[in-house]
């Protein structure tokens, strides 16, 4: 069996790069490998000590994040050639979201409102254009001068071009942006020294809101928006397949996760069949 060291975890990483990983998945695998590499301290891989760090993952993860983790360990033993593998747990399809997740339409413009309120219109219109369009937050730097002026965005990811439209009212909010702070092409939303925003950056600055918006800060982040996105979608147009393609899932159950509401939203629904009968 092998032993986990600084060496391996470098290659690890070139191989994923190699695989075409984008840079967050390949971040993330090396947060949980480099993670899991402290845990074995020195010790060589094999299966009771998979077994041990997977009991270990469950006292104090999800088990969704428990399932991810061991996603990036299987990809590691694939790179080392071992011919084990930990089985991820078997999770039932929740039909509700977390209501402590779940972000409002209301809750949204109030993060607007301290957004503005604060003076950072870039934080402002950022937001704005995760939700009014549902892209990932990795896909924010191809929200270009070029893209406001040609109303589309082309992204290229995990093999694939995915094309985005920007509605109309969001190009104009983005020409006006960047005729102020005088960009003149490339990303729209960038730093003092002209580099795309860091994802962390920005899930930091949205944190920062949460008190004037009076909004829980477990329901303030980037891919949150995203989600709001997607239940406002299919909510007004009931085609999960067309809402896949927009999202860029290859797959509608991962949609479906998406467009999940919160039980209070159920259960007003059941209320409406008045079939209850005193």
């Amino acid at each position: 069996m092998s032993i986990l060291n600084t060496d391996t975890i470098k290659g690890f990483k070139i191989y994923l790069q190699e695989k075409e990983k984008t840079a967050a998945t390949v971040e993330k695998y090396m947060r949980d490998i480099t993670a899991f590499a402290q845990w074995l301290n020195g010790r060589e891989i094999e299966k009771p000590l998979l077994l041990e760090y997977k009991a270990t993952l469950l006292k104090r993860l999800s088990a969704r994040s428990v399932n991810s983790v061991i996603s990036s360990i299987n990809s590691l033993l694939e790179y080392l050639g071992c011919d084990i593998r930990v089985k991820t747990l078997k999770i039932q399809r929740r039909m509700f979201i977390d209501k402590t997740r779940e972000l409002t339409r209301a809750e949204y413009e109030r993060l607007l409102n301290a957004a503005r309120a604060e003076g950072n219109e870039r934080l402002r219109l950022l937001i704005q254009t995760i939700c009014a369009t549902g892209i990932r937050v990795s896909e924010l730097e191809h929200i270009t001068v070029e893209a406001a002026n040609n109303g589309r965005a082309e992204i290229y990811c995990k093999g694939k071009l995915r094309i985005i439209l920007l509605p109309r009212e969001l190009c104009k909010m983005l020409k006006e942006y960047t005729n102020e702070r005088k960009i003149k092409s490339g990303s729209v939303f960038v730093t003092k020294t002209g580099h795309p925003l860091d994802r962390s950056n920005i899930w930091s600055d949205m944190k920062k809101l949460c008190k004037k918006a009076r909004v829980d800060d477990s329901k303030v982040f980037p891919h949150n928006l995203r989600h709001l996105f997607a239940r406002t979608f299919y909510s007004k147009k009931r085609d999960i397949v067309r809402l896949a393609d927009i999202l860029g899932h290859s797959s509608v159950n991962t949609t479906r996760i998406y467009t999940m509401e919160s039980g209070d939203e159920h259960r007003k629904l059941l209320e409406c069949l008045d079939l209850l009968i005193c």
